[in-house]
């Protein structure tokens, strides 16, 4: 008998939903979204973010000012209490879904083995 793949994939996304690490961040966040400055404070920060990412998804240079820009916005989101404990907390979920994304690429990996280290 085999294993359905898809009821273990959404036993995982419940299990994700009940974990202390994803009620912690969906608390932290939903408090961030509460308050109109923390709000506005933590989507521009979003903002810059995710533009700079599809920058260096595209190949294109991210200028000294953008950095600057960056390190700025995050040096001023990082004195929130709140932002930075949501901060915190997404940093902690993404350690868990990287964990869980290993536990399940195992096969793989053992079937293909790990790529060469260069």
């Amino acid at each position: 008998m085999s294993a359905n793949l898809y009821d273990a994939a959404y036993e995982m996304e419940r299990t994700i939903r009940g974990s202390s690490e994803y009620t912690e961040l969906k608390s932290l966040y939903d408090q961030v979204n509460a308050d109109q400055s923390a709000r506005g404070m933590f989507e521009n920060f979003r903002q810059i973010q995710m533009m700079l990412q599809q920058k260096q998804m595209a190949g294109q240079e991210i200028t000294p000012e953008e950095v600057e820009q960056a390190q700025k916005t995050v040096a001023l989101v990082q004195q929130h209490p709140t932002i930075s404990k949501l901060m915190e907390a997404e940093q902690r979920m993404s350690t868990v879904i990287a964990d869980l994304n290993k536990i399940i690429m195992k096969p793989l990996e053992e079937l293909y083995g790990l790529p060469e280290q260069g």
